[in-house]
């Protein structure tokens, strides 16, 4: 059966490239169409997939777009659901598998009042993963893309393009009936190998905001919902504040050349994967400031945990991983007091 199968060179291959560029499978739209499709749903005679026996409406080689992408970039290449949520990838999207904890409330009295890890992140519908459409939320919140059509190419263009991490720029995307009206936003990717530290991340630029409004519409709009702005300018006083901002036991002592916090990341245009330094009065908050884009342990996908006092309630109550602590002290408040610092007339006994 393979003879038949076609390799595609679609048309985004007319793109002009160095002679020398090693193409990966999805680069410039160019890859091999049978890595993820198949003519007639069988190869040498045997069924591509036992979950779809009578086959996929796209010739997919698994039952949904997001097993097939899985089978790649689950556990390598990515590492977005490593199947191990006590320990997870670091990577900066956030890892899938959290998806499957039974418990992420890390508050008070947490063990009491479980939060399912469906709240901790997108719930791609994946078979494979035993990962099903959202059991609460059935739209986008803030928009109207359906919850049952969630999956890997809802954000991604698996035919590749030209966008930081292949997102979808303006247009119908592959799935959900959707079409987007804001442009992808603009980064700088640092290897899909490589953990996420303070001195190695991605370079958020712009536009992320806007992207994420594609789907949740004005749910971070400040004036129609009154709620966190995001996509705008942090301000002069913002902007000091998280770059003197060292930690709880250190809440004026930082250095603004040195302040960028992996966990707090801010968008600017000078933003590059090494950056080290704080934000400007113009650099902008916004939705990957505080949340993940695949699954956190932190209910919302927040990047740190929202219902703990101090970082020595993380991972406790809900006996779930827990978030490393960007500083010293295991008496460390919520990272919302990077850029707003309500703590700092605190007594600090510890």
């Amino acid at each position: 059966m393979r003879r038949f199968l076609l390799t595609c060179i679609c048309a985004m291959a007319l793109i002009s490239l160095p002679l020398s560029s090693a193409l990966a499978l999805h680069d410039a739209g160019v890859a091999h169409c049978n890595a993820c499709h198949t003519m007639h749903n069988s190869e040498n005679g045997a069924l591509i997939d036992g979950d779809a026996p009578n086959g996929n409406p796209y010739l997919l080689k698994d039952a949904t777009g997001s097993d097939v992408c899985l089978s790649c970039h689950a556990t390598s290449r990515g590492a977005v659901w490593t199947g191990l949520p006590m320990t997870p990838s670091t990577r900066p999207g956030g890892d899938f598998s959290f998806l499957t904890e039974d418990n992420l409330n890390d508050g008070h009295n947490g063990h009491l009042t479980p939060i399912a890890g469906s709240y901790g992140g997108h719930n791609v519908v994946a078979p494979s993963k035993g990962s099903i459409a959202d059991p609460v939320l059935t739209h986008a919140p803030g928009g109207t893309y359906p919850s049952s059509a969630l999956g890997c190419t809802s954000c991604h263009d698996p035919h590749g393009n030209e966008h930081f991490r292949m997102l979808y720029g303006a247009g119908p995307v592959e799935a959900g009936g959707a079409t987007f009206t804001n442009a992808a936003p603009v980064a700088i990717s640092q290897s899909y190998n490589t953990n996420e530290s303070n001195v190695a991340h991605t370079g958020y630029n712009s536009g992320m905001s806007a992207w994420c409004a594609n789907c949740h519409g004005d749910f971070h709009d400040n004036g129609a919902m009154l709620v966190h702005a995001s996509g705008v300018a942090m301000g002069a006083s913002i902007a000091q504040t998280y770059g003197l901002y060292n930690g709880t036991m250190d809440q004026s002592g930082g250095n603004p050349a040195t302040a960028y916090l992996a966990l707090v990341p801010f968008e600017d245009p000078a933003n590059t994967t090494t950056s080290t330094a704080g934000p400007t009065a113009s650099s902008q908050v916004s939705c990957i400031t505080c949340h993940r884009a695949h699954a956190s342990t932190g209910p919302n996908i927040g990047r740190w945990d929202f219902n703990i006092t101090t970082w020595s309630e993380e991972g406790v109550e809900s006996a779930s991983y827990a978030i490393v602590n960007p500083y010293v002290s295991p008496n460390q408040r919520s990272l919302c007091n990077k850029c707003h610092n309500k703590d700092e007339h605190d007594e600090n006994e510890f």
